[in-house]
């Protein structure tokens, strides 16, 4: 249920505890995130227990500012990433040793999730100790990976259509040493791969990509299941494998793979898909398979709501239950067949780097719900709907609330009806709907003195709700909050001590009525706005979106020709201070101009004639062209976005 902005201002005394439980800084922010004493959101680079090094996001605000950057910024936390990783490997770890398990863990980070090349090469880094691998689904991530994977005990996935190039470029890694593995998708990839292998003189590492008859929930369900894209049915299996005996190459199938879908937030669903691959892993076996590497593809979820249970953007497990069930399940099934545990691979992208990036911006303007004030009386000339509307705002109370709703409405479009056929004015519509609105604001004010809300009254107040205007992009950095109504954390960043006054809507600057967020996170729903301050004069009000790691950057589009941000990475030192390791300034207008296959060049002779045109016509002076010209060329080097 939403909070409305009257009942928040009604507590006595606003707290960051209430900040806290408000904006569920702790459900979400997987230990990373929370609130200082003076009411700012501060970063725990390595968890929960690390307040000591704990940096707050005004001072990064401070410094990113004093460099001379504005909003907005993505800001990356190399820290959090590292963390990420060593929790991964540690959880398996951990219950390796719990359970017994014979075999080992590897982790392996598929490029597609983010590829910008300074994640890579963080993720490449950061896990050389644990042997944690890549996972390329095309020719240029393959390209990408081999370049930046420095580690050959690691493992090298590659996925996707693969042309005799691809393959080619993995045999060659393999050769350098790699554990480079070729996931057959289909049937008809195969012959092409042993083709090139015999070519070159390369034996391969082959590995199946198989359809699961388990689905799971959420917005990916579509990855399982018969009807899978990718992935081989079983018939096909057999038929792989009587080819690669028929080759004399079966030693080289030494992997099984699978995909459930991303974003997995039941359990249930992973327990089942890994009892059916561990089947499909023992036949396998049976049929003469070395095999060695159970590679359960991605599906480790983020709890993006922080509510804990398998709603759409959370997840009802933890990471260790994750690991746990995993190494049971394999145990439990393979164990009875006395086949040897393999080498578990789980391809976690978006728990890796979602914690990672954090998008900051701006509030330029708000637009805010208001109504004016009533004349004291009317006279003669009134017209009758306008008085009913009258009667309605003077006759509501808590009993008959429901029925004076519902006779706004119908006194409201009578008069637009009336105005479409020019029976009333403008001035007498804008007088009706300023009353209507009263109603409104009174229904609003009251409605959660009701033991039990009507259903047709559930929500106003999200009617009423503010337009705060965001300085960025949804289009460009939150394409899955537009695509696919996937809810991030939302929360100002400062003032956190004080009371949010506001119920609002966010808008970005963008001019298409899609470029808004009007659905934010909640611990039991989804609410439709989201409680903020009231702007203060000559102060800017910032905002953060957070968990916006994975994805959001390579799904982004140049909607309204709006560019990359700013991106700015810290490394939070063991002292507790920070510094700036990396600053990669957005998109200029002239580049994003360009990527859309404008000669910037060109544009600037063709404006420079017209400018010419103006002077000849005496419609400016030659200093005034020149003054033009000026402006004309700041704005291409500018940034894309709103600037002061």
């Amino acid at each position: 249920m939403n909070q409305p902005a009257k009942n928040i201002a009604s507590l006595e005394r606003w707290s960051i505890e209430n900040s806290m439980d408000l904006y569920g800084i702790r459900n979400w922010g997987g230990g990373y995130f929370d609130i200082s004493d003076k009411g700012e959101v501060i970063i725990k680079p390595r968890g929960s227990s690390d307040m000591a090094n704990a940096i707050s996001m005004m001072d990064i605000i401070s410094g990113i500012k004093e460099r001379g950057l504005g909003m907005p910024i993505l800001l990356r936390l190399g820290n959090i990433l590292q963390s990420q990783i060593t929790l991964l490997h540690e959880s398996f770890k951990t219950a390796i040793e719990t359970f017994g398990y014979k075999g080992a863990y590897r982790g392996v980070y598929p490029i597609k999730v983010n590829q910008q090349q300074q994640v890579v090469e963080e993720v490449t880094h950061f896990g050389a100790q644990y042997h944690h691998g890549l996972e390329a689904g095309s020719k240029a991530e393959l390209i990408a990976a081999i370049s930046l994977l420095k580690d050959t005990e690691a493992c090298l996935i590659c996925n996707g259509y693969k042309d005799r190039e691809f393959i080619d470029l993995g045999l060659y890694a393999r050769k350098m040493g790699f554990k480079c593995f070729f996931v057959i998708e289909m049937p008809s990839e195969l012959p092409l791969i042993l083709e090139r292998a015999e070519e070159l003189g390369i034996k391969p590492l082959l590995g199946l990509r198989i359809k699961l008859s388990s689905r799971a929930g959420g917005h990916w369900t579509e990855s399982g299941g018969d009807r899978s894209i990718f992935g081989l049915s079983m018939t096909q299996v057999i038929e792989t494998v009587d080819f690669l005996k028929e080759k004399g190459m079966v030693d080289c199938l030494q992997l099984l793979h699978y995909h459930l879908g991303s974003q997995i937030p039941n359990i249930r669903d992973i327990r089942f898909a890994v009892v059916e691959a561990c089947r499909v892993y023992a036949g396998l076996v049976d049929e003469g398979a070395p095999m060695g590497y159970l590679d359960l593809g991605g599906g480790l979820a983020v709890d993006y709501d922080g509510s804990h249970t398998n709603f759409t953007s959370s997840k009802n497990y933890t990471l260790d239950e994750y690991c746990a069930d995993i190494i049971e399940v394999i145990m439990g099934t393979l164990d009875d067949r006395d086949i040897t545990h393999p080498t578990i691979i789980t391809e976690s992208g978006r728990a890796t780097v979602a914690y990672y990036s954090v998008l900051l911006f701006n509030i330029i303007d708000v637009s805010c719900f208001e109504t004016l004030p009533l004349p004291k009386k009317f006279d003669d000339n009134t017209h009758e709907m306008i008085l009913n509307l009258v009667e309605v705002l003077n006759t509501l109370t808590l009993k008959n609330m429901q029925e004076c709703y519902n006779d706004a409405l119908y006194y409201r479009d009578e008069l637009r009806e009336l105005f479409k056929h020019g029976d009333i004015s403008l001035r007498e519509r804008a007088v009706g709907e300023n009353i209507f609105w009263h109603v409104m604001k009174r229904i609003a004010a009251d409605i959660k003195k009701l033991k039990k809300i009507p259903p047709e009254l559930e929500g106003i107040e999200n009617a009423l709700a503010d337009i705060y205007y965001g300085n960025f992009s949804v289009f460009q950095s939150l394409p899955d909050a537009w695509a696919i109504d996937h809810l991030f954390p939302i929360m100002p960043v400062h003032r956190l001590n004080e009371t949010p006054t506001k119920n609002a809507i966010l808008a970005d600057i963008t001019c298409d009525c899609d470029g808004k967020i009007d659905k934010f996170i909640d611990t039991h729903d989804v609410k439709n706005a989201l409680p903020l301050h009231e702007l203060k004069r000559d102060e800017d009000y910032y905002l953060g979106v957070f968990l916006v790691g994975a994805y959001q950057e390579t799904l982004g589009d140049l909607h309204n020709l709006l560019g990359d941000t700013h991106i700015v990475s810290i490394e939070i030192k063991k002292d507790g201070d920070f510094k700036f390791v990396r600053e990669i300034e957005g998109d200029s207008v002239e580049d994003v101009l360009s990527y859309v296959e404008y000669d910037t060049k060109n544009i600037v002779v063709n404006f420079r004639e017209t400018a010419e045109k103006a002077v000849r016509k005496g419609l400016i002076t030659p200093h005034e062209r020149q003054k033009i010209m000026k402006a004309y060329q700041a704005g291409l080097r500018g940034y894309t976005y709103f600037e002061k």
